[in-house]
């Protein structure tokens, strides 16, 4: 397995977009909105591939403020699910997060992933709340 960043806009970043669309949104009933995705402009999107080059992951870092990231849009494809790749995708955004001079990520975790991120060091704070029709926790960890 190998990670990278891809380019906006580019084959690998519609594979990705194709991959959170169908895990992210189609359990949901949602789409995504062209506008929205435009705004990814600014993000850095990060891949776990397979040794085939086979996309297994992606999630979005997004500069935020005072040395803080946001991370979101985080989708496996649902037959790697419960492999590790999530958790050394993850371990992968946090040292992209390092090098590149932040020190806290943040979250809206799915309520079902909440301890998914808690064995990983995240903290939850504040209360549940929702976010695309769904129970959400805000989550961070200092790096």
């Amino acid at each position: 397995m190998h990670y990278r960043e891809i380019e906006f806009g580019s084959k690998e970043y519609k594979d990705a977009v194709d991959l959170r669309y169908r895990v992210l949104r189609i359990p949901l009933g949602l789409e995504f909105d062209p506008a929205v995705l435009a705004l990814e402009y600014n993000d850095h999107h990060l891949c776990a591939y397979s040794d085939d080059n086979q996309l297994l992951g992606c999630l979005l870092m997004s500069p935020y403020k005072n040395g803080s990231v946001k991370m979101r849009q985080f989708a496996v494809e649902p037959e790697f699910q419960g492999k590790g790749i999530g958790k050394s995708l993850i371990s992968f955004a946090e040292q992209w997060a390092v090098q590149n001079h932040f020190t806290r990520i943040e979250l809206h975790a799915r309520l079902t992933a909440v301890p998914f991120y808690l064995k990983l060091g995240y903290e939850t704070e504040g209360e549940e709340f929702i976010e695309v029709t769904i129970p959400h926790r805000f989550m961070w960890k200092v790096l």
